[in-house]
């Protein structure tokens, strides 16, 4: 049978690499975003999910068979993440429900889902890592479980089924994307190797020292499409990263390689990004200009406030894949790989310089 796939979020960092995966293996896709982009073997749909008069309109003759959920808008304040994103969740739902059509809905949320929102993050008392599915829920307010009761509310009444997905931070490109490490950090030796500047750790003691994962996007669209099309993994939840582990004292110096900068060994002093590239959009600038590159505005590359913020943690954050594993999810990839990729395609794609 025809399978089709709405994927929303389409633009960003985890929806265009699904949008890809499904394209690529014969899906009929549609990609909605606010302002969409040209994609192979993807059909834009541009609507905004707080109308739900624009949703109609855009969505209307539109059945899809699998809802692919990858977007959400961050807030002022946590109440109001949990009003917006649980809103956005609830208007698309409801948007799809009279094609009737719908066996399938997907979201992708994350690890906040354990560590506590925003305005909590990493604080009180959190589970013992590796986090496991079986941990549940924060006794905390949170916008990702807003999110998760208007899918288990929509799948009750509409009868279908669902899989929720928790990435750690994703590897994957996305111009204009808030969350974006991969990219940051490909950015941030650019100019270190342009300026001179050493390549400097921008994070905590621990991080630098303790075990840590992450998620790389055609990873985490593996599984996503995995669960939305195997009986098993109907209405189940799951962690999904890469399948290693690092330390970042050996990751640092992998990506510093990769770029030929002077790697600077952390001595236990935090210089978040933030304060390292404040001054740095004349230089990226300057180098875009000189290197022809696509992107000359640093803010649409680089999110040093988000990359500070996973860096920075002052605790362990380490994710079991078990539950995925025993149901027949085999995906996995090496991270300093899953880097390598990406800064690969920066390359070819002009968003980085070639050498």
């Amino acid at each position: 049978m025809t399978k089709t796939a709405l994927v929303v979020g389409a633009t960003g960092i985890q929806g265009s690499a699904l949008a890809a995966k499904l394209a690529a293996e014969g899906w009929t896709v549609f990609g909605l975003a606010r302002n969409p982009q040209e994609q192979a073997g993807v059909s834009p749909i541009a609507a905004d999910l707080l109308d739900p008069a624009s949703l109609a309109r855009a969505l209307d003759g539109l059945a899809p068979t699998h809802v692919f959920l990858t977007t959400w808008l961050r807030q002022d304040t946590e109440a109001e993440n949990i009003r917006v994103n649980g809103t956005m969740v609830r208007n698309l739902l409801d948007a799809v429900r009279p094609a009737g059509s719908v066996e399938h809905v997907a979201l992708v949320t994350g690890l906040k889902h354990y560590l506590g929102p925003f305005e909590a993050y990493g604080k009180g008392s959190l589970p013992k890592t590796p986090f496991r599915e079986e941990h549940g829920r924060l006794d905390v307010e949170n916008f990702y479980y807003a999110q998760e009761d208007e899918v288990f509310a929509a799948a009750e009444r509409d009868s279908f089924g669902y899989s929720i997905h928790r990435p750690h931070t994703v590897i994957g490109k996305a111009v204009g994307n808030a969350m974006n490490m991969g990219t940051t950090l490909a950015v941030y030796a650019t100019i270190c190797k342009a300026t001179g500047r050493p390549f400097r750790f921008p994070g905590s003691q621990v991080q630098w020292d303790a075990l840590t994962d992450m998620t790389d996007a055609g990873q985490l669209a593996d599984q996503v499409i995995w669960a939305a099309t195997t009986p098993a993994a109907r209405n189940e939840d799951f962690n999904i990263v890469n399948g290693d582990v690092f330390r970042w004292n050996w990751m640092w110096h992998r990506i510093g390689e990769y770029f030929d900068v002077t790697v600077e060994d952390f001595d236990g002093t935090e210089r978040p990004l933030e304060e390292q590239m404040k001054d740095d959009a004349v230089v990226w600038g300057k180098i875009a200009q000189e290197q022809c590159l696509a992107e000359s505005d640093l803010s649409r590359l680089a999110s040093p406030w988000h990359t500070d913020a996973d860096l920075g943690r002052p605790i362990e954050v380490v994710t079991d894949m078990g539950k995925s594993r025993a149901l027949g999810f085999i995906g996995y990839i090496a991270t300093d790989r899953a880097f390598f990729d990406l800064f690969d395609r920066l390359r070819v794609d002009g968003i980085i310089p070639q050498n």
